[in-house]
């Protein structure tokens, strides 16, 4: 008779084990789903680069490449512009500027790019010779 007990306890034992790691898989992959909804829902402001003369160019993308190269994004027709000159990214909630080894380099507000700095609103962005307009519009 104790066996049969023992037995049933230890079916119990297993079967409330399962129930306890679904349920943690469960809440897991729950609380994931909503992490990935906010994720995705949260908005990149929009960037939008301005030449002398010329209309501005929005862009809402994360990533937005400049130089005379047919593949970046923001083509820039000048001889002082190397194929792939800059690059404007963003992460950590804000836009950051970074030169791509470029030939002539990039300045931002007169200063040279070394490393990936943080654009505002109203920078002066030089990619050679070329000067460019950083407008930054929150969504």
């Amino acid at each position: 008779m104790s066996g049969i007990i023992v037995l049933i306890l230890r079916t119990l034992l297993v079967i409330s084990l399962y129930a306890f790691i679904g349920w943690m898989i469960y809440t897991i992959w729950q609380d994931l789903h909503i992490n990935l909804a906010w994720i995705s829902h949260k908005r990149i402001p929009t960037l939008q680069l301005r030449m002398a003369e010329v209309d501005a160019v929005q862009f809402n993308n994360t990533e937005v490449v400049l130089g005379r190269d047919t593949n970046c994004e923001f083509q820039l027709e000048d001889d002082t512009v190397s194929a792939r000159h800059a690059r404007l990214s963003h992460h950590h909630n804000q836009w950051w500027v970074e030169d791509l080894h470029s030939t002539n380099g990039t300045f931002l507000n007169d200063e040279r790019v070394e490393t990936a700095t943080v654009v505002t609103s109203g920078d002066e962005l030089r990619c050679g010779q070329v000067v460019l307009e950083i407008i930054i519009t929150p969504k």
